[in-house]
């Protein structure tokens, strides 16, 4: 098959992709697949050789984390799933590729309307999204900052926070801001003066901060947020521990995306899509993701 590698690590230039051996299911996996798989800012990270908490690099490694596809092939102990089913799903690495062995247990069943774009962009965004909200104890009637709202997290993390009864005051770059009230936020603009900014939308205050773009967002936060437990980051885990603040880790698991899939289905859950490339176009999909201005998600359709 052929797969993006990674093998050295650096910049967008030293992608590959290559021929590799086709993966084999093992006990309890599926092979799939891969009609599109999401391109995420750990990503860029990893293709740098920064490893997530737990994880070993090693050179060669395939990069992608999230995907969508048709189930080629079962392994052994697989019950509740056949070679043609469409399934959205997640893992570590290896997903941007041409096929990809998962466990079936990562697995949701891709509704026949969802666009193979939406389902292989949804697991990372959206988990990530929930998990924050959740850690953060985001209830009805309370103020939330959104830091990045415009990005893959944020839209997810605007509506879910509006679903559950939030008012949502979103961070993004100006010419995102129809986007912004389109989900249901109130935007504000980047840079120097943003507390400010952020009381003059929100005079009764913001009871939570979720930081899904750094470049002062959490300084921001610490001004307007009274509780240091209510504000939490995915992006800056150094100053979050300094500032006392919540580095936002945890499991994803396919009872929370088959939750993302079903609000997706009852049309509550709105994706953003900024733009597709196939594999070849690799460094291309990597260098937009690394503006750190995408409106949604970046795509690579194998």
């Amino acid at each position: 098959m052929k797969a993006v590698t990674v093998p050295r690590f650096g910049g967008p230039e030293v992608l590959r992709v290559t021929a590799v051996p086709d993966p084999v299911p093992g006990p309890g996996q599926v092979r799939v697949r891969v009609y599109a798989a999401g391109v995420q800012p750990v990503d860029l990270a990893i293709r740098e050789g920064l490893a997530p908490a737990g994880v070993e690099l090693a050179p060669g490694l395939i990069p992608g984390n999230e995907f969508s596809g048709v189930i080629d092939r079962l392994g052994a102990d697989v019950d509740g799933w056949a070679v043609g089913d469409e399934v959205l799903g997640f893992r570590l690495l290896g997903c941007a590729a041409e096929l990809v062995a998962a466990d079936a247990a990562r697995l949701v069943r891709k509704p026949a309307g969802m666009p193979w774009e939406h389902a292989g962009a949804l697991s990372a965004s959206g988990q990530t999204a929930h998990l924050a909200l959740t850690a953060l104890k985001v209830v009805e009637g309370d103020t939330v900052l959104v830091h990045g709202a415009a990005g893959g997290v944020g839209t997810v993390a605007v509506q879910l926070a509006r679903a559950w009864g939030a008012t949502v005051v979103g961070t993004a770059s100006e010419h995102n801001h129809g986007y912004l009230r389109e989900l249901g936020a109130i935007p504000v603009g980047y840079g120097e003066g943003l507390a400010e900014r952020v009381r003059a939308v929100a005079p009764r205050g913001v009871d939570a901060a979720f930081d899904a773009a750094g470049r002062g967002a959490l300084e921001a936060s610490v001004e307007l947020v009274a509780d240091r437990a209510r504000i939490g980051t995915v992006v800056d885990y150094p100053l979050a521990r300094r500032l006392g603040v919540l580095g936002i880790r945890g499991e994803r698991t396919a009872a929370r995306l088959a939750g993302l899939v079903d609000l997706w289905e009852a049309g509550a859950l709105r994706l953003e899509i900024a733009d597709t490339f196939p594999l070849e176009r690799v460094a291309d999909a990597h260098r937009l993701v690394g503006t750190g201005h995408v409106r949604g998600k970046v795509v690579l359709t194998p």
